[in-house]
């Protein structure tokens, strides 16, 4: 009874506030307008804050405030209507009078309660409820408010908790309809079966929308619940009369779930469209259609819509995913940094000293990679050198370091030891924090000390050994932090070094003192060497060649060490030595969270730690031990005990055969360009079409559109990726009609049976394609010629790494097992060409060298030749050239296997010499 009180006294201010301005200013006669004379207007400008000027600007704002308060009444007015008798029409006021409109009935509405009787609003905030329909206070005009694109999107709802009223879809439009296909199954995979008749209750931030897609698998059949609920009296005295409006605690009738979801017509003046294709352009955004429209052989075998179920996963060698269409993706990166699958978090600086690791081992396989073509030619990826729970940090780091898909050396730089974030999102280097150490307690302290051990590891990864950071800790704190059913990775046999004594682990925290101790010793004497203050100093001198690397002591927290390690966090910025240790401690102490928030009882730079799981550190010291260069062994190329190719292996993938007849051909073997009969296309093509046309090529099985997103925009949130892949496919497809004249192909076709996008072969033909069915044929062949030319044929098909100047993260491996088989083929081009043209045998393989500079087994190949050849100045210069790439790209040394290879050829020279002397 009081809501209802405070409707009618709420209409009634209004009202008077309509009528009674016209009335009043009719009544002191301020409708007519004053006539003004030249000699006014002369004396208004000599002195105008007179009476009648302040007057004049009184009757202007008083009509300016009558005019907005109409505006939003008759906005108000049209939207209750429209409500109430769904009307069609959308009226929108101007920017600046929605702003002032809704500022004003705010006011009003303020006013109106304050002035009601206090009896109106007994109510506590848990049992009011909000007026039914037809007496809500006005809201954003429903009409307008889209059914949400994506389930990372906020559901449609209130923003406070006291709101109990919650706004429902409205009926989507045709274009919006088919928009938003991709999310009518994904809220529930495996929907509960209702019987008609069960109910529901309304929980708070749920709509009409949402109860269809949990309760029914078909977000569209809110319709369905509206229409059997409507008109019924709820608990509270109201009932279901606008599907915008339901209340917490309503308890709304299902109907039965197998009833069929409402029918989608297809959309006019687009008969070419597949109407389940979520990236189909919206009505008038192509031309018209023939009357004969082009049909795909993925839309001639599938004649319904209906959602495909689970597929299975699907292995992408960055990441494990499935291909189901409506898989929503976890979005990985906040914006400071990336959220790991296993509960943890890691700021861009150590995702980028990840992805530099990963770099590194990248170029280690590639130094190994055996050059026999045993195997089908496959556009599947090399499996890449991290595990998907780091797949995301790897992608993001990669990006945000500026690597090339060619593994070169980094074009940014990072700070030193990344270990979290201030207040700003500015990488926080642990060398960098002020005070005498760091002590880490809470919940996510070991979390926190496991990145840390990360973020100083990993922390000059392709630098030179000398100055890489080092760490000592005790065997049993790397034990806790560690899985327990893991062993030490990377620790060698004695369990007291890793990677040149880069991680030093000794028995308890007496003796990790102790070497922290005879450290500073021997950095204090340093200074005192060279009369300098600080080692900074010492390192910026070019008279000695000691430069003592920043020291990270990792200990846990005991009392009576508690004086020792106060005397050498003393020394901290002096000496580089830096203690970090796990608990209370004398030294500085911040708190962190599980998720990696700090509280610190004095003003401190870090406002958020990254945190690792213990997998995820044992992962990362993995990759380390794989990836830093030491003396190997290597392995000779034609050493029959080695006979089984070392390089990673990739599963066989089938490529579309070749169609001389297609509308356009694509090249994404270097820059990424698209050419039908008219040219090369040259204008109105997005560059994310771009890089979309460039994956779907590698997938010839295609790609759901979610696994498009994830690929092209790892560090966009999912919602945006996915609206940004499908303007790509949606201008990829205008533009290449318009380019080949031929408006009924779709060239990407959407298959509702998987959900994936692919290219249609019978309009669409790829280099890449190509280049493998030239090497398939070649590896099948029974003919030397014809081999040689298909061979051939491959090798001109290449010109340059895959999606050159695109640089995506996700296209690295890609590019790489392309290049691979492109060296397997210059190989087999140097073994048919050996036997009477040497010479153009090494220039094959030279020209391989260009394409990989790192991979041994060419340099092999070259030197065996001129050894053959008797030039072993050559074989000098093969050697000295390998050496001079490796340094420069991973700081290595050729194998013993190639070193042996080279000495070899001297051989016969040698004796040769002796005898002639």
């Amino acid at each position: 009874m009081a809501k209802r009180a405070s409707a009618a006294a709420r209409r009634t201010v209004t009202a008077v506030l309509a009528l009674a301005p016209p009335t009043l200013l009719y009544q002191v006669g301020w409708l007519t307008v004053p006539e003004l004379s030249t000699d006014q207007l002369r004396a208004w400008v000599h002195q105008p804050l007179t009476t009648g000027f302040i007057s004049m600007l009184g009757y202007a704002g008083a009509w300016a405030l009558w005019v907005l308060l109409m505006a939003a009444v008759t906005d108000h007015a049209h939207r209750y209507l429209a409500a109430r008798l769904r009307w069609r029409l959308t009226l929108h006021l101007p920017g600046p009078l929605q702003a002032l409109a809704a500022a004003l009935l705010g006011t009003t509405a303020v006013t109106t309660a304050a002035a009601l009787p206090a009896a109106a609003h007994d109510h506590t905030a848990a049992d009011a409820d909000p007026p039914p329909a037809d007496r809500a206070t006005p809201t954003r005009d429903a009409s307008a408010q889209p059914p949400p694109a994506d389930p990372s999107s906020p559901r449609q709802g209130p923003t406070t908790a006291s709101t109990t009223a919650f706004t429902a879809p409205p009926p989507p439009t045709e274009s919006a309809r088919h928009a938003s296909l991709p999310v009518l199954h994904r809220a529930s995979a495996h929907p509960a079966t209702h019987a008609r008749g069960e109910k529901v209750r309304v929980v708070a931030g749920e709509n009409l929308w949402d109860l269809a897609a949990e309760h029914l698998g078909d977000a569209t059949r809110w319709r369905e619940i509206f229409a059997l609920n409507r008109g019924h009296r709820q608990a509270n005295g109201y009932a279901l009369t606008n599907p915008h409006i339901i209340h917490v605690g309503w308890k709304l009738t299902l109907p039965a779930q197998q009833a069929a979801p409402a029918p989608v017509p297809p959309r006019p003046k687009l008969p070419t469209a597949d109407n389940s294709d979520p990236a189909a352009p919206e009505t008038g955004t192509t031309p018209s259609a023939p009357s004969t429209p082009y049909t795909s052989p993925a839309q001639k075998r599938s004649t319904t819509h209906t959602p495909a179920p689970s597929a299975p996963a699907e292995t992408t060698g960055a990441t494990t995913s499935t291909t189901h269409p409506e898989r929503p993706l976890t979005q990985p990166y906040d914006g400071t940094g990336i959220v790991l699958p296993a509960r943890g978090w890691i700021s861009l600086g150590l995702a980028a000293a990840i992805a530099a690791v990963a770099m590194l081992l990248r170029l280690q396989r590639r130094r190994h990679a055996r050059l026999t073509i045993t195997t089908t030619a496959s556009t599947a990826p090399h499996p890449a050198p991290v595990p998907p729970s780091l797949a995301h940090a790897d992608a993001i780091g990669r990006r945000h370091l500026g690597l090339t898909s060619n593994d070169q050396q980094p074009a940014h730089r990072t700070v030193q030891a990344p270990i979290g974030v201030d207040g700003n999102g500015t990488e926080v280097s642990l060398f960098r924090i002020p005070g005498s150490g760091l002590a880490l307690r809470g919940e996510g302290a070991v979390s926190a000390a496991r990145a840390i051990l990360a973020a100083v590891l990993t922390t000059g990864a392709a630098d030179t050994a000398s100055v890489r950071p080092v760490v000592v800790t005790t065997a049993g704190l790397l034990a806790q932090l560690l899985p327990a059913d893991r062993p030490m990775v990377g620790l060698d046999p004695d369990g007291t070094a890793y990677d040149g004594e880069r991680l030093i682990v000794l028995a308890d925290t007496d003796a990790a003192i102790a070497h922290a101790e005879e450290e500073m010793t021997s950095r204090r004497r340093l200074l005192d060497t060279f009369d300098t203050t600080t080692l900074a100093d010492v390192n910026d001198r070019s008279d000695h060649a000691e430069s003592p690397p920043p020291y990270v002591l990792l200990i846990e927290s005991a009392t009576r060490y508690a004086g020792r390690v106060q005397a050498i966090a003393v020394h901290r910025s002096a000496l580089g030595l830096h203690p970090i240790v796990l608990g209370l401690h004398g030294l500085p102490t911040v708190e962190i969270t599980r998720d990696g928030t700090t509280r610190s009882d004095r003003p401190h730079p870090l406002h958020r730690v990254s945190t690792l799981s213990a997998g995820d550190l044992a992962a990362v010291l993995a990759m380390l031990t794989d990836a830093q260069a030491r003396p190997e062994p290597g392995v000779e190329f034609d050493d029959p005990a080695a006979a089984t190719p070392t390089a990673p292996t990739v599963e066989p993938c089938p490529v579309p055969p070749e169609n001389p007849t297609a509308l356009v051909h694509l090249r994404v073997l270097g820059p990424v360009t698209v050419t039908t009969a008219a040219g090369p296309v040259t204008t109105g093509m997005r560059s994310g079409s771009y890089t979309v046309l460039a994956v779907l090529a590698a997938h010839p099985a295609g790609r759901t559109l979610y696994q498009l997103a994830a690929d092209l925009h790892p560090d966009v949130d999912p919602a945006s990726a996915v609206k940004r892949v499908r303007t790509d496919i949606t201008t990829a497809r205008r533009v290449l009609r318009t380019a080949s004249g031929h408006e009924e192909p779709m060239f990407i076709v959407f298959d509702p049976a998987s959900g994936r996008y692919h290219l249609d072969p019978q309009t669409v033909t790829v280099d890449l394609w190509h280049m493998l069915t030239a090497i398939n044929h070649a590896t099948t062949s029974d003919n030397d010629d014809e081999a040689l030319a298909a061979l051939r044929r491959a090798t001109d098909l290449y010109a340059g790494d895959f999606a050159e100047g695109h640089d995506h993260p996700w296209a690295v491996d890609y590019g790489t097992s392309y290049r691979h088989q492109i060296l397997t083929v210059y190989a087999r081009i140097a073994e048919f060409l050996e036997p009477d043209y040497p010479d153009r045998a090494v220039a094959a393989l030279e020209r391989a060298t260009d394409l990989d500079p790192v991979n041994e087994e060419l340099y092999q190949r070259i030197m065996r030749i001129h050894g053959r050849q008797q030039r072993p100045d050559a074989v000098r210069r093969t050697l000295r050239r390998l050496e001079e790439r490796l340094a420069d790209l991973v700081d290595a040394e050729p194998s013993q296997a190639t070193r042996r290879v080279a000495e070899r050829q001297f051989a016969p020279a040698a004796s040769r010499a002796g005898r002639a002397s």
